[in-house]
């Protein structure tokens, strides 16, 4: 037996790995949680984007999105050849001109190349931290393991928002923004240059295991109708259309990004023309991102015991009635519920897709078929902002933006009920088991 062939999955033997890749994820949710709240709202005054020129105000989500999803698609293939860390580390070399970008940028093209480079950050660190967990964990295990990696980012995402509100309602806010972003990124990429350890070596592992026939257990529903060493075409084809449940899961995840593009440029814009604060901006979008984080400690492991495929489609469907209701609310409390609702859904359907995707993907082009999916999903950034943009400025009601997310989440779910088959190896395992 070879050293590699001695690699254990689980969550509680790789404990101290796993660790380090929830305190990286959170880092990244920091990241981009620190323009969540401050950026959107302060639009026009700081950075001149004409009064009623949506298309313009969503252009750095539009930006952020198409890079991310390209990125996705890069990191994946790229840590197949280089490693997890070294993957990682690039994303976080790249985050370190975005403070001083914000800091003096002298118009909003600024913040828009600012957040190309957030685009390759996101779509190199987050999709590592994915990755490296599906590596060292137990297949029962992802749905627990996914939950727990997007709810340290996402907690990430909420309290940088929150933070960064007090502080740019205090203090100036690109100076708030500089220090703030500085000092988690510079921090970040020491942790993964000195602390993350490669978990590269447990993915060659698993895959000679299920070579050899050694692995125990219900035998995963592995996709087929790839070669054994798949081109980036065959998987990028797989993926994407040519296999009926990865295509169900790509459009799922492309389309809830609509609902975090709402939540992140929308929502705040929508709600200071009503007349409210940054603070109340803040802990509206603040709930959103902090009931979808916590959420997910019990929403991840609910999919490793009833499978993958209704807390994703209810999911879906939730998130449409929450996005639907808040224009109807005209108080902080009232936004706040709709807030909620809609990151319950978000937990329930985001780290279930990935299991999802995990759960039949092979062990040996893994990374490379969640670059894929990731790049469909972070692709919705992008095109949710832009439609949301021209519909807003097309009609001059920002509550179109609203209906369009929401009809889009309800036929997405449709879509998922009827052509997603069930991917839980030990609910739904191919014939036969791998029995030692």
């Amino acid at each position: 037996m070879t050293k590699q062939d001695s690699f254990t999955l689980g969550m509680r033997e790789n404990l101290n790995l796993f660790a380090q890749q929830l305190v990286q994820v959170f880092l990244v949710g920091m990241t981009i949680g620190l323009e969540r709240t401050v950026l959107p709202v302060l639009a026009e005054q700081e950075f001149g984007v004409p009064r009623g020129s949506f298309t313009l105000l969503f252009a750095f989500v539009v930006s952020f999105g198409f890079v991310k999803g390209a990125m996705n698609f890069v990191s994946g293939r790229m840590s197949e050849r280089l490693g997890r860390k070294r993957v990682l580390i690039l994303g976080w070399l790249a985050a370190l001109p975005i403070p001083f970008m914000i800091l003096f940028a002298p118009s909003w093209n600024w913040i828009i190349a600012a957040n190309i480079l957030l685009g390759i950050n996101q779509g190199f660190a987050w999709s590592m931290t994915v990755t490296a967990k599906l590596d060292i964990i137990r297949p029962a295990q992802r749905g627990t393991a996914t939950g727990l990696n997007e709810f340290a980012g996402y907690s990430g995402v909420a309290l940088a928002g929150l933070g960064t509100g007090y502080a740019a309602s205090f203090f100036a806010p690109r100076t708030s923004l500089f220090i703030f972003g500085l000092a988690i990124i510079l921090l970040a990429l020491a942790h993964a240059w000195f602390i993350f350890g490669e978990t590269l070596g447990f993915a060659h592992a698993e895959a000679r295991r299920h070579s050899k026939g050694s692995e125990t257990g219900p035998r995963p529903r592995f996709a087929q109708g790839v070669s054994d060493r798949p081109t980036t075409g065959e998987i990028f084809r797989l993926v994407s259309f040519k296999n009926r449940d990865f295509a169900a899961l790509s459009q799922a995840g492309h389309v809830e990004k609509y609902i975090d593009t709402l939540m992140w440029v929308l929502v705040p814009v929508y709600l200071y023309g009503r007349g409210a604060s940054l603070i109340e901006i803040g802990w509206v979008t603040g709930i959103y991102g902090i009931i979808w984080g916590a959420s997910q400690l019990w929403t991840g492991p609910l999919s490793d015991r009833v499978g993958r495929k209704w807390p994703a489609v209810s999911g879906i469907w939730i998130c449409a009635a929450g996005v639907l209701a808040l224009p109807f609310a005209a108080t902080v409390i009232g936004w706040s519920v709709a807030a909620a609702v809609t990151g319950v859904g978000m937990a329930l359907l985001y780290p279930t897709l990935i299991a999802a995707v995990g759960d039949i993907s092979h062990p040996s082009w893994r990374g490379s078929s969640l670059g894929v999916y990731r790049f469909w999903r972070d692709l919705g950034y992008g095109v949710g902002a832009l439609a949301m943009g021209l519909l807003a400025e097309g009609t001059g009601q920002l509550e179109a933006g609203f209906w369009f997310a929401g009809a889009a989440m309800g036929l997405s779910g449709l879509w998922l009920a009827l052509a997603l088959t069930e991917t839980h190896p030990h609910l739904n395992p191919e014939k036969g088991e791998n029995k030692r």
